[in-house]
């Protein structure tokens, strides 16, 4: 018998070296404080890894909060801290490494849990010495403090205070708003619990939106655990009403991970009919068919594909009445909801990139060009969160001929909604908008309904009346100033999308 050749699997020398120091921390004498610190700050190292890494390559896998707040994370709100407070110092933190010296290739090689431990020795609380990072650089603790007190004076400013202020952006105050899920608990339920400890009112707009005051916290609340409500922003609550589908459609999500807006649409179709969830990178259909477990829905089946190369005419996609298509975007009317204006990239005031951004729009073109193609589609949802007009207004101005030639019309899902369509041409007014500097997101909603469809999906009886009446709905611009500014404060939006625009980007808007 021949032999049998066995490969080893190749472990990091660095991965043997943690595990190794973490058995031997394990059994060191420590107090519950010490031991909380040395773990999380490995937690945090290990997050921010991946934050930095997607930053560099403008390739995130997630935003900053989706990776904190996994339900792998055990300690999220130190977490939260850490990742946030060494990310605002980063430029500080780097330079002061960086003139000081002290590291070697050895520790160059864990570098995201030198930074942390750097935070803390500089700027935070008093490093205990458990571990062999902070053992290491306890014993360079002048070296540090010396480069910080050079650089302050470089920069001739009196304080660390005046120094972190040069390199901060100003936080942005929002609601928190949660979506029930109404396929475990009514809206009255979910508010009578809620306001047991916070105060809550419904939206005015969305019947299953609660809101909340800034900066609630409900990431440990047993409702979110459980799946009865959703962190979901406004904006992002708004796309799966305006598509509206009927009970027992079939519905196809063409970009539907992590599924927030996929399980909103089995909520509204109250678990009958099909929904085709569909997402090409396969470690994020975990996340999918995670978010639809918690959810408790039952209708809808998830597919590891590329909408574009799926066939319309085929017989398992012959019957879809409603499409959902949310495509990578450049994200930039959610770069302050997902923190994204602490990245390193923000910091260094790159100018946007017009070629990432015409990538976007030729494929969000090609994908609702292919959308239109689907035979017994009655409505597609085309929606963005960009401020940009090459992402928006463009796209859906660049298809109306394709779309009218297979007998689509551009109809307004909320005609009480005030911020609409840039006017660039003829029938924006039944585009939406949400403007980030009034409500916090700068969303994008286009829908296609057939022309035979008289009212508008989402319209209430109120409206559809006025309707009939052929009211004429006020045109608003959003606040383009503010949408300037906006986006000169976040320029270039999220990261999280591969430039090819072919990778979906995570859309919790928490």
């Amino acid at each position: 018998m021949g032999r049998i050749h066995v490969q080893k699997k190749k472990t990091k020398p660095n991965a043997n070296a943690n595990e190794n120091e973490e058995k031997k921390v394990t059994k060191t004498k420590m107090s519950g404080s010490e031991r909380s610190a040395y773990f999380a700050r490995r937690e945090s190292a290990k997050i921010l890894k991946v934050v930095l890494e997607g930053d560099a390559k403008r390739c995130a896998l997630a935003s900053i909060k989706s990776l904190i707040y996994k339900p792998s994370v055990r300690n999220k709100k130190a977490t939260f801290a850490i990742i946030c407070q060494t990310l605002k110092h980063l430029p500080i933190i780097k330079h002061v490494l960086d003139s000081s010296s002290i590291l070697n290739s050895k520790w160059k090689r864990q570098q995201e849990l030198i930074y942390i431990i750097v935070y803390d020795i500089l700027f935070g609380q008093a490093v205990s010495l458990v571990g062999d990072a902070e053992k290491y650089l306890m014993r360079h603790k002048e070296a540090l403090h010396s480069s910080l007190k050079q650089l302050m004076i470089q920069r001739k400013v009196k304080d660390v205070k005046q120094l972190v202020a040069l390199h901060q952006v100003p936080d942005v105050s929002l609601p928190r708003y949660v979506r029930v899920n109404t396929l475990k608990l009514d809206v009255d339920s979910a508010l009578l619990e809620l306001r047991e400890k916070y105060s809550v009112q419904k939206d005015d707009l969305l019947s299953d939106l609660l809101v909340l005051p800034p900066g609630t916290d409900l990431h440990d609340h047993p409702l979110v655990k459980n799946g009865s409500i959703f962190l979901q922003g406004k904006a992002s609550s708004m796309v799966a009403p305006a598509l509206s589908p009927e009970p027992g459609w079939e519905v196809l999500d063409a970009c539907a991970a992590p599924g927030n807006k996929t399980v909103h649409l089995a909520a509204l179709m109250k678990r009958k009919g099909r929904i085709i969830a569909c997402e090409l990178r396969k470690e994020r259909v975990k996340r999918l068919k995670d978010t639809i477990k918690l959810s408790g829905a039952s209708n809808i089946q998830a597919l590891n594909e590329d909408f574009l190369n799926i066939d319309p005419k085929a017989s398992s996609y012959s019957k879809v009445q409603a499409i959902l298509l949310d495509p990578s975007c450049s994200g930039s009317g959610t770069a302050a909801t997902r923190l994204d204006h602490l990245l390193p990239s923000k910091a260094e005031g790159q100018d946007t990139d017009m070629e990432r951004l015409n990538k976007l729009s030729a494929f969000q073109r090609k994908a609702l060009q292919h959308a239109l193609l689907f035979p017994a589609v009655e409505r597609i949802v085309y929606s963005t969160c960009s401020i940009h007009q090459i992402e928006n207004e463009d796209v859906i101005q660049s298809v109306l001929p394709l779309a009218e030639s297979h007998g689509f019309k551009l109809a307004n899902p909320f005609p009480e909604w005030q911020c609409r369509g840039l006017p660039v041409f003829e029938g924006s007014e039944n585009l939406v908008r949400t403007d980030p500097a009034k409500h916090g997101e700068g969303f994008f909603i286009a829908l296609f309904a057939r022309k035979d469809e008289t009212t508008t999906p989402h319209s209430s009886t109120r409206t559809r009346n006025q309707q009939r009446k052929k009211a004429v709905v006020p045109f608003i611009r959003p606040n383009l100033f503010n949408m300037w500014l906006y986006g000169q404060l976040n320029r270039r939006g999220c990261t999280d999308k591969c430039c090819s625009g072919r990778h979906r980007r995570d859309t919790t808007t928490d």
